[in-house]
């Protein structure tokens, strides 16, 4: 615990047999009160590993997408009762020694989102992110903190913690399954002037580390264009999607779903 919040760790995984442990080991057990995990209907031996491991873990009986898996873990760790959730990718590429920070700042109600940056620190070309992906994260950045009018030195790390309140009040089930789901979130939380801060995280790039192709990362781009282009209109009273749209039936509920519990 941090300032008497409970810390739960969510694990969205898909094939991270050969990473987890690694992640696993690494995380600070001294301020994290609970890790779980959601597998996306995995071919290898994830959740086999994350029993032995201890790890809470729970099954998608189908592949659902990451945005979809996401989504269980905040589920999941709202019914757990956490005042703080910090999604980690398992595949080791993010820093698991960076939570007791990142959970901090939010913990001391500094911030409602921490974000764990790539760029500051400029760190990510030396950890290995191909030429494609850093310009192309650049690009992307540049045209959302023109449109949503914000500061954010990137949209598109998979390193993020979350006060309970964002996770309760944002409308999610609105959001892709898919990996723009990420940035969904992201242009909801700045909606709802939601306080966002970024810590400097160096990243890994290497073959066992989960990463998207060429054709996914142009969906994943589109997608992102498109969510800045809605959030400018709606912010005109030109459009109300659904991704801005406050309804409770939005939201997710608290109450964990009936996912196989191993």
């Amino acid at each position: 615990m941090l300032n008497g919040k409970k810390i739960v760790v969510a694990l969205p995984a898909y094939r991270a047999e050969k990473t987890l442990r690694r992640t696993f080991d690494a995380i600070p057990r001294d301020v994290v009160d609970q890790i779980l995990l959601v597998d996306d209907s995995s071919d290898d031996q994830t959740v086999r590993l994350a029993r032995e491991l201890g790890i809470t873990t729970f099954v998608h009986d189908r592949n659902m997408g990451y945005g979809a898996n996401q989504k269980t873990c905040y589920r999941q760790a709202l019914a757990m009762d956490a005042d703080i959730v910090v999604m980690l990718h398992p595949d080791y590429q993010y820093d698991p020694r960076l939570i007791t920070a990142m959970a901090g700042m939010v913990a001391s109600d500094v911030y409602d989102v921490v974000l764990g940056s790539r760029i500051l620190g400029n760190t990510a070309r030396a950890g290995g992110m191909p030429l494609y992906k850093y310009i192309s994260n650049r690009f992307l950045t540049a045209f959302e903190n023109l449109l949503l009018g914000a500061k954010l030195s990137e949209f598109h790390t998979g390193y993020r913690a979350f006060s309970r309140a964002v996770l309760e009040q944002l409308p999610l089930l609105a959001n892709s399954d898919d990996f723009v789901f990420d940035n969904q979130i992201l242009v909801q939380a700045i909606a709802c002037n939601f306080r966002i801060g970024e810590i400097s995280c160096p990243t890994r790039y290497f073959p066992d580390a989960s990463s998207i192709g060429l054709s996914r990362s142009i969906r994943y781009g589109i997608g992102v264009l498109k969510t800045s282009v809605q959030y400018r209109f709606w912010r005109m009273g030109i459009t109300h999607p659904l991704l801005f749209n406050p309804a409770a039936g939005l939201r997710l509920q608290a109450k964990p779903a009936a996912l196989p519990h191993l």
